[in-house]
């Protein structure tokens, strides 16, 4: 509510029944402080309540059967929210008809008998302005839950567009393989396009977790000392698709020194990965974004500059919020849910940083500035060494067990095309005879197995002396705070979630990177000062 607003909704409303009356009560309510209107008649009374009113005071005198129609029927059309508060000043002696009518047409309608105290008028007053500040309160409440439901009811729509979207071609895709029974050639093809849609349904599934995480704080920064440029380095890599499909042009201009801050690699590159997405997707093609790294005073500051769709001022505020998307610019996201910024904002400030957005408006392009604290400067002209070639190949025997079959046995053959001896069990007591067997070193466990379940066979598992050098992988569809503690006491050692991301896996199993270079990493990260 503006100033002005805020002033008119404070005021007092006055009928008196004379003008002299008029002009001492409103200059006794102005030295207790309160904002008085005088009303010459009830018609210009009511004229004022559109306009904003905290209380009305009335003297008995002028409430006749037809004013008090006239005032009845224009608080009847109040909304569910507003119940003004309604003061007569009665004179003296039993209950007048006038009185009695007030009451009777008043939902909120308080007595004061005359004389008074003024110190009892100002109480009686100051009582019926907090009731109505509580009303406002009320209204502001309602304002936000209708707004959040229409955004919710915006973003459910959203949702069941960007499913549709990647089912329609899988379904088609498994239809032609079906009917025209392709060579392994052609067949290619179809399963290029498939994997294309499950990747980005995962996705899309993938970021209503995270961000069902990370606003209700149920996450684990992993900190440590990150070189900043490192990760704008990979924010690029995850982002380049979509640049080069839109012909984008991409300038980085990073400082010479590295910049230090402390927080989750993983994680900040999620915040300026999505920044970059954004950037992209809301720039006609071809477009321009610029990625600018400054150390200011204490923080280091990134600006992600474009020249797309721009912002609207009014949108400025609330286009980190949950469930806001810019209106009219949903066919120029080409696809998705509308909730990377409200990820990003959560991301930044959990490492004790800021996110703003800045537009000239519509169509002028948007800047997006990110501030994290500085750990401190590196004086050192090295920058992170390559992450070295991703390993493709896994050595040695895994166990994977699922009583889901086809899962099961698709992960299976994916593991023996990567140069794994895989071996498979359907549940929980299976798995337990054939691992004291097989003595695999690795074992891929579904979670939420009927009988025994993946975290009951896990310690069992760990149980066994053979299995100190078993490295145990959980599968699951879930990802809530408590599950991951609870598999973590199960004696896993990581946990992915379904469907089985291959280069996480990758990693996992055979380090994304040399021993040496992770070392030499280090002392990059630990150089001291000259």
């Amino acid at each position: 509510m503006s100033e002005d607003a805020w002033a008119l909704g404070e005021r007092i409303l006055l009928r008196t029944a004379t003008t002299g009356d008029a002009r001492l009560a409103k200059d006794v309510l102005q030295r207790a402080h309160f904002v008085a209107h005088v009303c010459n008649d009830m018609h210009a009374l009511v004229r004022e309540l559109p306009r904003g009113v905290g209380a009305i005071m009335l003297a008995e005198e002028v409430i006749g059967e037809m004013a008090t129609s006239e005032l009845a029927s224009a608080l009847a059309l109040q909304p569910p929210w507003s119940d003004i508060p309604v003061l007569v000043l009665a004179r003296r002696g039993a209950d007048s008809r006038a009185i009695t009518n007030a009451m009777d047409e008043f939902a909120n309608v308080t007595v004061i008998e005359r004389p008074m105290r003024v110190a009892a008028l100002v109480t009686a007053l100051r009582a019926a302005l907090r009731a109505r500040h509580r009303q406002y309160e009320l209204r502001s409440l309602l304002d936000g839950l209708r707004d959040a439901d229409q955004r919710k009811t915006e973003f459910l729509a959203t949702l069941a567009h960007e499913l549709r979207n990647p089912l329609a071609p899988l379904s088609t895709a498994l239809s032609l393989l079906a009917r025209k029974k392709p060579s392994p050639a052609e067949a290619g093809k179809y399963y290029e396009l498939m994997t294309r849609q499950v990747d980005h349904m995962v996705r899309l599934v993938n970021d209503l977790m995270e961000v069902s995480r990370i606003t209700r704080g149920k996450i684990d920064l992993q900190l440590g000392q990150v070189l900043l440029d490192s990760v704008i380095d990979e924010a690029v890599e995850l982002s380049r698709p979509l640049f080069e499909r839109g012909g984008h042009a991409l300038v980085l201009d990073l400082p010479s020194e590295p910049l230090v801050v402390r927080g989750d690699a993983v994680r900040l590159t999620q915040v300026f990965s999505n920044l970059l997405n954004n950037a992209a997707k809301y720039s006609p093609q071809p477009g321009k974004v610029s990625v600018v790294a400054r150390h200011e005073a204490q923080h280091a500051v990134v600006r992600i500059i474009d020249t797309g769709t721009g912002i609207a001022p009014d949108m400025l505020r609330s286009i980190f919020d949950m469930f806001v998307q810019v209106s009219g610019t949903a066919k120029a996201a080409q696809g998705g849910l509308g909730i990377g910024l409200t990820l990003v904002k959560s991301l930044v400030e959990l490492h004790g940083g800021t996110v703003e957005a800045t537009s000239d408006g519509p169509g002028r392009g948007a800047v997006f500035t990110v501030r994290l604290p500085l750990a401190r400067l590196i004086h050192s002209a090295a920058r992170p060494m390559s992450r070295g070639v991703l390993e493709t190949e896994i050595d040695g025997t895994v166990l994977v067990v699922d009583d889901n079959h086809d899962a099961a046995d698709s992960l299976v053959e994916l593991l023996a095309s990567l140069g794994a001896t895989p071996i498979v069990a359907y549940s929980g007591e299976e798995a337990l005879q054939i691992a004291n067997e097989k003595k695999p070193a690795l074992a891929l466990l579904d979670i939420g197995m009927p009988g025994m379940d993946g975290c009951e066979l896990a310690r069992r598992l760990r149980a066994e002396p053979w299995s100190s050098a078993l490295q145990l992988i959980a599968l699951t569809g879930w990802g809530q705070q408590g599950l991951r503690e609870r598999i973590a006491s199960a004696g896993f050692d990581h946990h992915l979630l379904k469907p089985l991301n291959l280069p996480e896996f990758i990693r996992l199993v055979r380090l994304d990177r040399p021993v040496r270079d992770r070392e030499a990493a280090a002392n990059i990260i630990n150089t001291p000062a000259p």
